[in-house]
């Protein structure tokens, strides 16, 4: 059996741990273009992820047997469509359904006709527009906070939480002079809540929930300073009770799979809810059309189903003759950056201690931004270098055990919060 895993981070990495750990039949795993890490689990590929066409031929040529496409930026592209139009089987959407992501104007839009709850909006085609609806009052006065988001992907940084008008007016200018993704903007009115992140496998008709998740986006402890990728996952039981998990199952999962396949893209591949849990109850912020990242990490290292059987099954739609079982323990994942991340990560530091984390019981070290140098030693090469993850019974237990081998590691200039996880 030949599997290819499109991406290079530590969501491909926890991807590959997870293929291996159940296998249960002769696996060959591939990785395009993949990283230092995971070339330990994976024979790499030299092959850039947005190559759909040079993907798609090898693919063809080397008769693999499913591909997973880790990112959004390929599925954006079409990698699905392509692969289709050779006959490949490929987990993950079509184009046309992976537009939740890649379109944020879509997706509310999609929200809106499906009456799926979601903050209130106003889409923004320049900075002159977005200035007019700003001073109309649709999101209050002067001082109220605005939401800002760019229409197209931004590697999870295309989304600024303005805390009065002047912020947002320099939102808007930021974000549309300098990000491509930005020639759109949606402008929303601030939700407040608990977020929480809830992720499904679908094969278009039947889901399979995955236990919920918290990411930790800002770079500074007690959440201070800027969005980055995210700096940290948490998934535990008291994320998301049974009572309001299966509101949001009735509110918003059974609406958006029910609307995707009556708009003629049926969703088949992995949908990542971001939500708000209101005092009204939860409310969608946002689509992703795959795995997150740093969550697939949190995520996988709980899965007892065998993988590969469930994406078989997604591609074959028959994810509702498939058990999808996690583990009931809790799980934490530490992102550990490099010097100057989010803005301009150092690259090429010497990383000290891994071998020591990597035999710690109960944690696994994913490779997000790596390389090694002719000596065998490792480097960072990213702005997010290395996802320290860890399962425990309870999520302080798993706490413990991430921070116990963050301890171990060491680089010029490392940075990591120490908070993931405490006020949840």
């Amino acid at each position: 059996m030949k599997v290819l895993v499109i991406g290079n981070g530590g969501r491909e990495h926890a991807l590959i741990y997870a293929l291996s750990r159940h296998a249960g039949r002769d696996l060959q795993i591939y990785c395009a273009p993949g990283n230092a890490g995971i070339a330990t689990n994976a024979q790499i590929l030299p092959i850039n992820a947005l190559n759909i066409t040079e993907l798609a031929q090898y693919a063809q040529v080397k008769q693999i047997d499913l591909t997973i496409a880790g990112g959004e930026t390929s599925l954006a592209a079409g990698v699905f469509d392509r692969f289709a139009a050779k006959d490949l089987p490929l987990f993950g959407p079509t184009q046309a359904a992976a537009r939740l992501e890649s379109s944020k104007i879509f997706a509310k839009d999609f929200m809106s006709r499906h009456k799926i709850p979601t903050a209130r909006y106003r889409v923004a085609e320049s900075p002159a527009v977005a200035l007019k609806i700003l001073e109309s009052g649709f999101f209050g006065d002067a001082a109220a906070p605005v939401v800002v988001k760019a229409d197209g992907l931004a590697a999870g940084k295309g989304v600024i939480l303005a805390n009065n008008r002047a912020a947002a007016i320099e939102a808007i200018s930021e974000l549309m002079r300098d990000t491509q993704a930005a020639q759109r903007v949606v402008l929303e009115e601030t939700l407040s809540g608990r977020e929480v992140s809830l992720l499904l496998f679908s094969d278009g008709r039947d889901y399979a929930l995955m236990p919920a998740a918290r990411d930790h986006k800002r770079i500074g402890e007690n959440d201070t300073g800027p969005n980055t990728g995210g700096m940290g996952v948490i998934t535990a039981p008291h994320l998301l009770d049974e009572a309001t998990q299966a509101r949001v199952v009735r509110e918003i999962v059974e609406p958006t799979l029910s609307g995707a396949a009556a708009e003629g893209f049926p969703f088949r591949g992995i949908l990542f809810l971001g939500l708000m849990l209101t005092a009204a109850g939860p409310q969608l912020l946002e689509y992703n059309v795959r795995f997150g990242d740093p969550e697939a990490q949190a995520i996988l290292v709980r899965l007892e189903s065998n993988l590969l059987d469930i994406c078989e099954a997604v591609t074959q739609g028959r994810l509702a003759q498939t058990k999808v079982v996690w583990s009931k323990e809790a799980s934490a994942c530490v992102v550990l950056a490099a010097k100057n991340y989010p803005a301009q990560p150092a690259t090429g530091a010497v990383i000290s201690g891994l071998e020591k984390a990597n035999q710690r019981d109960g944690t696994v070290i994913f490779h997000a931004g790596t390389t090694r140098n002719e000596a065998g030693a490792w480097l960072t090469a990213g702005g997010r270098v290395l996802g320290v993850t860890a399962t425990g019974a309870d999520l302080p237990a798993a706490l413990r055990r991430a921070y116990a081998a963050v301890g171990d590691i060491s680089w010029a200039g490392m940075q990591y919060r120490r908070d993931i996880g405490q006020a949840s």
